[in-house]
């Protein structure tokens, strides 16, 4: 019985020694998660460098804005084009202008540009321009008349008794600006006729003149 008493004993003073550590030891209450402080209130302004999300009015500003200013791009490009082939095009009718509106061009910014004009009844005006200088002379005409394909209009420089020819031309409808062959002298006058395609067959007017004009 004793032998049996002390391990008994033993054991109960185990049990008893565990009840009483585990009694011993001080247990902390368990409590609820409290809210962490984050130092903002509920109304805090955020921070300056968060950058708001744009709204889709702003998106489509900033659609329409960068849509007018390719618009605007395209037109410029667009005038710009306008305005190379429009210059392009001047400059190509300058320097292909007829021979005679060149000669016209440089007799009225000679010094010495002189002109005559004459007006018929029948409504055909004829102007001579001429620079001594230069030794050139253009006719300007309007309102020449209306001629059969086989004949041709024929300019002169009527000389006291003498008629040079000057060259034929064509007209343009009723105009025509044609520069004279030859050199052309003081008091000539300048007269055109209706000859034959191809010019007067003896050298001199076949006909009276439709218009003349004095230079003296």
């Amino acid at each position: 019985m004793i032998a049996l008493l002390g391990p008994t004993l033993e054991v109960w003073d185990d049990t008893a020694q565990a009840e009483a550590a585990t009694t011993a030891l001080p247990v902390a209450p368990v409590r609820a998660a409290e809210p962490v402080e984050t130092g903002l209130s509920d109304d805090a302004t955020p921070h300056p460098s968060a950058e708001p999300v744009p709204t889709t009015t702003a998106i489509q500003a900033v659609a329409r804005r960068t849509w007018t200013r390719g618009l605007l791009a395209l037109a410029a490009c667009l005038t710009l084009l306008v305005g190379v082939g429009f210059g392009a095009g001047a400059l190509y009718n300058w320097m292909n202008r007829p021979a005679a509106v060149v000669a016209l061009d440089e007799i009225e910014s000679a010094p010495d540009a002189q002109s005559a004009t004459v007006a018929e009844d029948e409504g055909l005006t004829a102007t001579v321009h001429w620079s001594p200088q230069l030794g050139k002379a253009v006719l300007v005409s309007d309102g020449l008349p209306s001629i059969p394909e086989d004949e041709t209009f024929e300019l002169w420089f009527v000389r006291g008794d003498e008629a040079i020819s000057a060259g034929t031309f064509a007209a343009d409808g009723s105009k025509a600006t044609t520069a004279l062959d030859g050199e052309m002298q003081p008091g000539d006058v300048i007269a055109v006729t209706i000859e034959p395609a191809g010019g007067a067959p003896g050298g001199a007017p076949t006909g009276d003149p439709i218009v003349a004009v004095p230079t003296a």
